[in-house]
């Protein structure tokens, strides 16, 4: 998921995965939220030049409640897929 923020390119935010190999399939999401970008200074992300990487936090200017984030990121889960979530 690319954003366009106050930098003259698009920076990611948000990576989502499929994979199906022999009849099993998995997914995956990963949200920058306080993410310490600098473990990202040496690489092109997807391999695409002119391209950053951001976190909520960045664009915010605030560290963000991991807790809240997931709770809205399950209520509109939940709401899309009309599913039930079992959480720990």
């Amino acid at each position: 998921v690319w954003i366009n923020s106050k930098t003259p390119y698009p920076e990611k935010i948000c990576a989502m995965g499929i994979r199906a190999s022999r009849w099993v399939t998995m997914h995956g999401l990963a949200l920058n939220v306080n993410t310490d970008l600098s473990y990202f200074d040496n690489i092109i992300p997807c391999g695409i030049k002119k391209k950053g990487i951001t976190s909520m936090k960045k664009i915010l200017n605030k560290k963000i409640s991991i807790k809240e984030v997931q709770k809205v990121i399950q209520f509109y889960f939940k709401k899309v897929f009309e599913a039930k979530l079992k959480t720990n």
